[in-house]
């Protein structure tokens, strides 16, 4: 079951603009097919786009992750970014919502995020009304919220916009984490550029970028007193890392079918060698345990890739209570 809390009148698609839309905000609800456990399923960089493309994007490989998290039986899906290829051409939003239709069939709760390909080939007035035409449950937002169930808080956010500190996108973020229940254990932020990965020596490789960095910056200082676990899921490196600083854990999901790269591993907690990781990750929460597992798609250069295995898995714990 799917409602929400509108925190401000909810902006019609035609009169929205960039400046505007930070003021109609809102927070989801979710209420988990399973009282005793909170079921999540995250990944980013899908690039959904014809199938004729297979370069840029492999089509069968994100047939097949789109396929294998139709069986989850997930309470939200978490997209990190780059859901289409091209934001400027609506035939990408199409073919996501047709190689999609399994989700919507099985009455999925889709919550998706903006990433830098969302803003290709277009203004960023008509990407974004791409976006929300694409999305329209989300029309007037580049930022929200949802609790699933009473224990996690999923925290949608834009890297387009900086998170400097008096910015709206800041401003929002802080007032959401200083407004936690105290039954939520967990707040899982989602967006697409990371705070947190390996530093690559090859420019053509992506790294992190300032804004990032001020924001790690304050999830270091928040999670200090912070009653509940932060968990960070990011997308744009075409791989997967697994990082832990200062508390908080960090993932890089960016294996949803865009062209992947390696990456170099520096101070990765995963060391697995096997290339290419077009992946997706789930995250269960019982109580205050959080079990994160990264489920790899081992036969992607086959004809009909569909075997999945699980290469990485660990727990996380809420916050010991004083």
């Amino acid at each position: 079951m799917l409602r929400f809390i509108a925190r401000g009148a909810l902006l019609s698609l035609l009169t929205v603009t960039p400046s505007l839309a930070a003021a109609s905000v809102e927070t989801f609800q979710v209420t988990p097919r399973d009282p005793s456990v909170v079921r999540i399923v995250a990944y980013g960089d899908q690039r959904f786009t014809d199938t004729s493309e297979k370069d840029a994007s492999r089509p069968l490989a994100r047939q097949a992750l789109v396929q294998r998290i139709a069986e989850e039986p997930s309470d939200a899906i978490l997209m990190t970014g780059d859901v289409p290829w091209h934001g400027g051409t609506s035939n990408d939003y199409t073919v996501f919502q047709q190689e999609t239709s399994i989700w919507t069939e099985r009455h999925l709760h889709v919550f998706p995020t903006l990433g830098n390909h969302e803003f290709a080939g277009c203004s960023e007035a008509e990407c974004l009304a791409h976006w929300w035409q694409a999305n329209p449950r989300f029309a007037g937002l580049r930022w929200y919220a949802v609790d699933i169930g009473s224990q996690v808080r999923a925290i949608a956010l834009d890297t387009m916009l900086p998170f400097t500190f008096g910015s709206p996108q800041r401003i929002w973020l802080e007032a959401q984490i200083n407004s936690l229940p105290t039954s939520t254990h967990f707040v899982v932020l989602y967006l697409h550029h990371p705070p947190v990965a390996a530093h690559e020596l090859d420019p053509l490789r992506h790294n992190v970028r300032p804004s990032e960095v001020i924001l790690a910056d304050y999830l270091t200082e928040r999670a200090k007193t912070l009653h509940a676990r932060i968990i960070v899921v990011a997308g744009h490196i075409h791989n997967y890392e697994h990082h832990e600083r200062d508390g908080v854990v960090y993932l890089v999901s960016g294996g949803g079918g865009a062209k992947p790269y390696p990456v170099s591993r520096a101070g990765d907690l995963y060391q697995g060698t096997a290339e290419p990781n077009f992946h997706f990750l789930t995250l269960n929460v019982a109580g205050e345990h959080m079990h994160i597992e990264m489920h790899r798609l081992e036969d992607h250069d086959g004809p009909h890739p569909h075997q999945f295995a699980v290469r990485d898995a660990f727990d996380v714990l809420a916050p010991t209570k004083h």
